[in-house]
């Protein structure tokens, strides 16, 4: 028996709130995930993660792999105990990064071989090396292992590049194995190509996954594009599954994934934002460094509750931005991270009440007013 499992409980719309129950803790859906990708989020202990509302954490197979090692982790009582994070982790495969990070790559069936961003050390990350990574992480939800080419690309390499990771996909769900504790998603590509993500969408509901991700978006395509695809794209997967759109993103363009079907989301952004002085709130980006925060003793948002916004004024978090101390970068990550869980947690309560129409309105209104006029 299935010790994990997908439950909707609401819809409105294309938009779907319900859950993730895993051994580890149930993941409540729409769910944004922090990205901790060397087993830690910068600027943040794990139970100050967990206080802004997270239920599940995304850790990296590259990353990981080459530092401190799979291996190693796994021989440190895996990752959930190597990182002091007791939910749920999400792990990527690797994929991604091979393409965007690694020097002098060689792409074949069999997989990737290529040199570290960090050594220069030569690796070679195959779907089942990728499964046995996550295995040695102990990764609660694992990702297959696919090539996500960047965009623009013409239509033909698109094509080329989804099909050899359907091939990887069957690869990833052969070496992934039995275990019922532990979920596997699939990765469904085929750019902006609507025929070729069906083809994607068919090949990976025939091998059969716990879930689907949406891949190959966030890579360049822009808001309209990305949205245009997203029209048709979670539609492609089955219903009864969660949906997974890879690196998104800004709130908005959280919202939108939400309004078109997709039940889980991660993004570097919320702490690469705090540690470079840009604050996420209610209206808008707010950037800390700019002089009109000088001599303003009122907080980001009065209507938040996290640290920065209870302790501390615009005024102080302005000086520490200027002064290059790195409290700047932990309260700004806290507060960016307190208000994507708190996007998320207002739209499971609109959806679940037939009011997502109503709170999408709201947050694009509340948003053009812009931030607050200094004093």
């Amino acid at each position: 028996m299935a010790l994990t499992s997908f439950e909707l409980t609401a819809r409105d719309g294309r938009a779907r709130t319900g859950a993730i129950t895993t051994p580890r803790g149930t993941i409540r859906t729409p769910a944004f995930m922090p990205v901790g990708t060397a087993a830690t989020v910068k600027g943040m202990l794990p139970e100050s993660v967990a206080a802004t509302g997270a239920d599940i954490l995304l850790g990296n197979t590259y990353h990981l792999m080459l530092r401190p090692g799979a291996e190693r982790i796994d021989r440190l009582g895996g990752l959930h105990g190597f990182m002091n994070w007791e939910k749920p982790i999400l792990t990527d495969s690797g994929g991604f990064q091979v393409m965007s990070l690694s020097d002098l790559r060689k792409l074949t069936e069999d997989g990737v071989e290529f040199r570290s961003h960090v050594d220069g050390s030569k690796h070679m990350l195959t779907p089942e090396r990728s499964m046995e990574i996550q295995r040695l992480l102990g990764s609660d939800i694992v990702m297959a292992f696919d090539e996500c080419p960047s965009l623009p690309a013409d239509r033909d390499r698109i094509a080329e590049s989804m099909r050899l990771s359907m091939r990887w996909a069957a690869r990833s769900r052969d070496a992934f194995g039995d275990r019922p504790d532990h979920m596997l998603f699939g990765i469904q590509q085929g750019g902006l190509e609507e025929d070729l993500r069906g083809e994607s969408a068919e090949a990976l509901r025939a091998i059969g996954f716990d879930g689907y991700a949406v891949g190959g978006l966030a890579v360049g395509e822009g808001q309209e594009a990305m949205f245009a695809c997203l029209d048709y794209a979670p539609d492609q997967l089955p219903e009864d599954r969660p949906r997974y759109l890879m690196g998104v993103g800004k709130p908005d363009d959280i919202v939108g994934a939400v309004k078109r079907g997709i039940d889980m989301m991660d993004c570097v952004l919320p702490s690469r934002s705090g540690r470079t002085g840009q604050a996420w709130t209610r209206r808008g980006p707010v950037a800390i460094k700019n002089a009109r925060h000088a001599d303003d003793p009122r907080p980001l948002d009065e209507e938040c509750t996290c640290p920065a916004c209870r302790g501390y004024s615009r005024a102080y978090l302005h000086h520490v931005f200027r002064a290059g101390e790195m409290i700047s970068g932990m309260l700004l990550t806290w507060h960016n991270l307190h208000y994507y869980q708190e996007l998320m947690q207002g739209m499971r309560t609109a959806i679940a009440a037939g009011r997502f129409a109503e709170f999408e309105a709201a947050f694009h209104a509340e948003r053009a007013r812009g931030d607050i006029e200094p004093l």
